[in-house]
């Protein structure tokens, strides 16, 4: 079985995400269980890149016309691009990567990158679908950090292809990371169940802000309007390209949620006490369920 010593990490992409995977491998793998290895990366950001050398995040770093230089020489790769670069990255690359490497995304959005499994897999490369379920509503490597995935869910969406000793090893990182939970999943599962927990929130959020009256409203928050619009300050591109690509779940649950708001419309509008009272312990009840089975996961 692998062990995290000796390894090189490889990362295309070195934002938020990126960033954060790479602070918590140096801080949480290298650094504070002493193993040895070295951390590479790629990305277009020259500035980020050498703040990232500078401040020993990262050990060396690669234009991306260097991208296949580094490929060879990496153990784990993690690809962390938006979804479309994602694919154009791993087929572009394809036989760049060394041999027996494991290579994961982050993509939070998995049907096309599964579907396009065919045109990645190389016999001699272990290419490990996941999604870890963190961010921030802030971007770029500056606003990366090692304790973003404390606590947090990892996803992973296997195929029959996947090698049972490399999915045991990413798992073991993953909690060596901070994760506490692993699930393990099908990419058309994990889109549905996406579409619910993260882009509608942020379909909802986005909205939310764009009915305000005015920016001042905030005068008036006592704390419930900034923790439902806090991801509202959105990254644009990114969540354009999440919501259109899983736009048919996306909307199912969209379609869903306005007739939950509609329900509540109507029983306001006609000042139906009793039903909204209903309605709203119904409500919290479900919630505590909710609460209940995260506490025990």
């Amino acid at each position: 079985m692998r062990v995290f010593s000796n390894l090189t990490y490889g990362f295309a992409g070195l934002g938020l995400m990126g960033g954060s995977l790479a602070k918590a491998i140096r801080a949480k793998l290298l650094n504070s269980h002493g193993a040895e290895g070295k951390i590479l990366a790629m990305d277009t950001n020259a500035a980020a890149l050498a703040v990232a050398v500078e401040r020993d995040v990262i050990d060396e770093a690669f234009e991306p016309e260097a991208a296949a230089a580094m490929l060879r020489r990496c153990d784990v790769v993690f690809i962390c691009l938006y979804p479309e670069k994602t694919i154009e990255f791993l087929k572009k690359h394809r036989s760049d990567f060394k041999s027996g490497a494991i290579v994961s995304d982050i993509s939070g959005v998995k049907t096309s990158i599964m579907m396009s499994l065919p045109d990645i897999l190389r016999e001699d490369i272990d290419f490990i679908c996941g999604h870890p379920m963190a961010g921030s509503e802030k971007e770029g490597f500056y606003h990366s950090s090692e304790y973003i995935f404390d606590g947090r869910n990892y996803i992973l969406t296997l195929h029959s292809e996947n090698k049972p000793e490399n999915v045991v090893f990413f798992k073991r990182l993953a909690g060596a990371l901070g994760f506490s939970r692993i699930t393990e999943t099908n990419y058309a599962l994990h889109d549905h169940k996406i579409a619910f927990t993260s882009q509608l929130c942020h379909v909802i959020a986005s909205a939310l802000v764009d009915s305000a009256e005015d920016a001042e409203i905030t005068a008036f928050g006592g704390g419930s309007f900034e923790d439902l619009t806090r991801i509202a300050m959105i990254n644009a591109p990114l969540w354009t390209e999440l919501f259109l690509a899983n736009r048919t779940e996306l909307l199912a649950h969209i379609d869903a949620f306005k007739l939950s708001l509609e329900k509540i419309t109507a029983m306001i509008r006609s000042a139906d006490g009793d039903g909204l009272c209903r309605e709203l312990e119904a409500v919290r009840l479900k919630r505590t369920a909710m609460s209940t089975i995260e506490l025990t996961k």
